[in-house]
């Protein structure tokens, strides 16, 4: 008797112990409020067996938050909002989720020349496929404007390829008046050797890895940029994910043992507008007037790049703002490019200036995550 009574207090024990609740304790280092950023949890941490479909995320106020299962890792990923120095609590309870609304997404568009086109909630974006290889395309980064937190890439493209209704003009919801050509674009990377930029063509190879609703994840793959009298292939993985107001590339460049610099960079266009060049923050911001192929004013233009590692020098060097990093054939180098609007999240120059100080400090001191 005493035998059965005491394998049913452990059997109690055990159920109550894998079931209890978990609480996810996210925390900010920093003396500003971090808003809409993506954390990471382990499922392993949570002691979740089960399906994660019969489970809800909620905050402190009971409120359910959106979350993607990534199973490849066995992990969830949020969008987190917590103060200045404070905390934000999360626990997963029991319970049929919503669904989440998408608000990341990649795609290869095979309609419009085999472009690579994503976007998050705050901009859009493209870089340039084989089907434009007679038109002298770079593997440098497009930039689309946009206003509302709604997905626009799909529509933007059938409205100017089934109606005849640029995207090169804003018709509500934003519109593309940022010309690439031959350039690094908004945020493009090329090796950099006695004295001359190096800039690729288009891509050869694509993968999607992830794709939203809050984190969306490619490569792309160079198989020949030239480098001087030798040609290097590179690989560049992006990530975008919701409320990010810049891009990850993590870039691997392989083939022969070259001594080279990297340079990230940010084409000026006319070269009229606001630079700022920080070497020792690794940040290059850059400020334009935009402008629609109707020649209508269509605001501010911004663009801005941060190199979390030694920057060696940042120059305004031709047509474009360049930084400067030590680089070792076949190492991969990670750097963040991205842009926005005046329309849409950042009213003037300065917040667009505040907020690139802002993502550095961000990214330096992530926000901590931990399980109670």
């Amino acid at each position: 008797m005493k035998k059965s009574v005491f394998l049913l207090f452990g059997s109690l024990l055990f159920v109550f112990c894998v079931s209890a609740k978990k609480t996810i304790v996210v925390s900010n280092p920093l003396n500003f409020d971090r808003k809409a950023e993506i954390v990471e949890v382990s499922l392993l941490s949570l002691d979740i067996s089960t399906e994660l479909k019969s489970w809800i995320l909620k905050d402190e106020l009971g409120k359910e938050v959106g979350y993607q299962l990534i199973s490849n890792a066995n992990k969830i990923i949020f969008q987190a909002d917590v103060k200045a120095n404070g905390i934000s609590k999360y626990t997963l309870n029991e319970g049929k989720p919503a669904i989440v609304k998408a608000k990341t997404s990649a795609r290869f568009v095979p309609e419009r020349k085999d472009d690579l086109a994503w976007e998050n909630d705050l901009a859009a974006y493209r870089m340039y496929g084989p089907a434009l290889a007679k038109e002298n395309p770079s593997n440098g980064s497009d930039l689309w404007l946009k206003c509302t937190n709604e997905l626009i890439v799909d529509k933007f493209y059938h409205d100017e390829l089934q109606n005849g209704l640029s995207y090169h003009v804003d018709h509500g919801q934003g519109l593309d008046c940022y010309a690439v050509g031959h350039t690094l674009g908004a945020g493009g990377i090329a090796p950099y050797t006695s004295d001359s930029l190096w800039i690729g063509n288009h891509y050869d190879h694509y993968k999607i890895l992830e794709n939203g609703p809050l984190r969306s994840v490619f490569t792309l793959t160079y198989d020949s940029v030239k480098v001087g009298n030798s040609y290097l292939k590179q690989e560049i993985k992006i990530t975008t994910c919701a409320g990010s107001m810049l891009n990850k590339a993590v870039v691997k460049y392989s083939g022969t043992a070259l001594k080279i610099e990297l340079a990230t960079g940010i084409f000026l266009h006319d070269g009229k507008g606001q630079l700022q060049l920080n070497a020792a923050n690794g940040t290059i911001a850059y400020a334009e007037d935009a402008t629609s192929n109707a020649k209508l004013a269509s605001g501010r233009n911004y663009v801005g790049v941060f190199v979390p590692v030694k920057t060696n020098n940042a120059i305004r060097k031709g047509v474009h703002g360049l930084l400067f990093s030590n680089y070792k054939v076949g190492k991969t180098f990670t750097y963040y490019f991205g842009g926005g609007w005046s329309k849409w999240g950042y009213p003037t120059d300065n917040d667009w200036f505040n907020s690139m100080n802002k993502f550095k400090k961000s990214i330096e001191k992530p926000l901590k995550v931990t399980i109670k």
